[in-house]
């Protein structure tokens, strides 16, 4: 691997915090910065993937695809709403939320 040296200057805050981040994951402060670079540009990239993607999208076909009902084929382990879901919408719907969300002085 072809290496190359970069002088980078940081305030000295960032350093401090940086040599406490290296010495937590205990890494050295290179590495760190190497990771810290690396996921930067991957994040980019993705972000750019994603846009791409986007300007191709049909929302319309992918929402007929959602609403589409599994004929014949009962729910799979896994497919049930975890019971925090079913308590926050519950709260939602009650009448007294509603009540209290509506009430006027």
């Amino acid at each position: 691997m072809k290496r190359s040296n970069f002088a980078l200057r940081l305030q000295p805050s960032l350093m401090d915090a940086s040599r406490k981040l290296a010495e937590t994951e205990g890494v050295a402060l290179n590495q760190l910065f190497n990771v810290a670079v690396a996921q930067m540009i991957a994040s980019h990239g993705t972000m750019d993937y994603i846009a791409e993607r986007a300007k191709r999208a049909n929302v319309q076909a992918a929402l007929e695809i959602l609403h589409r009902p599994r004929i014949g084929e009962p729910p799979r382990k896994g497919d049930e709403l975890p019971e925090s879901y079913k308590r926050r919408r519950a709260v939602k719907a009650s009448p007294a939320s509603t009540k209290a969300l509506t009430r006027s002085k």
